[in-house]
């Protein structure tokens, strides 16, 4: 897998320009398509944050002096949110669940991975990330399956 990541990292490269959305941007992005209720759970919050702070790729993305602001969210199974229920074939008691760092623009995905592919592709990729071999394959492979890879060259 680390070779077709490779393969694809080397021949987006230099056709992918820096395009990389804010936190607040994919935040308001979600609200624009989805019904999300947000929690007041601290243990969640707590995921995003922690997650940001104790993995290096995201804490780089941290502007000096500023610390994470997590958001945590359950994505409705109303609207546009019933396809990615229908997807991920969920039983209507089993939530999705979002998490969204706003400092970073990190977030985080359970209980439907096309939402996570969705996202990874409206968000894009920053200068440093386009150095990452992993970072290009995965948004390559998330323009795909959502269908906007051409949109995006």
């Amino acid at each position: 897998m680390i070779e077709e990541w490779k393969r694809t990292w080397q021949y987006y490269k230099d056709r992918l320009q820096p395009n990389r959305k804010s936190g607040r941007e994919l935040l308001e992005y979600l609200h624009s398509r989805y019904v999300l209720t947000e929690t007041e759970d601290k243990r969640a919050a707590a995921v995003v944050y922690d997650t940001v702070i104790m993995n290096k790729p995201f804490a780089a993305k941290l502007p000096s002096g500023k610390y994470p602001v997590p958001k945590t969210f359950f994505l409705e199974n109303t609207g546009p949110g019933k396809c990615l229920y229908a997807a991920e074939k969920r039983e209507t008691d089993l939530r999705i669940f979002v998490g969204v760092d706003l400092t970073t623009g990190f977030f985080l995905v359970e209980g439907s991975t096309m939402l996570w592919e969705e996202l990874c592709a409206f968000q894009g990729l920053d200068e440093r990330d386009l150095q990452n071999y992993v970072c290009v394959a995965n948004y390559v492979n998330s323009l795909k399956r959502v269908g906007r890879l051409d949109g995006a060259l």
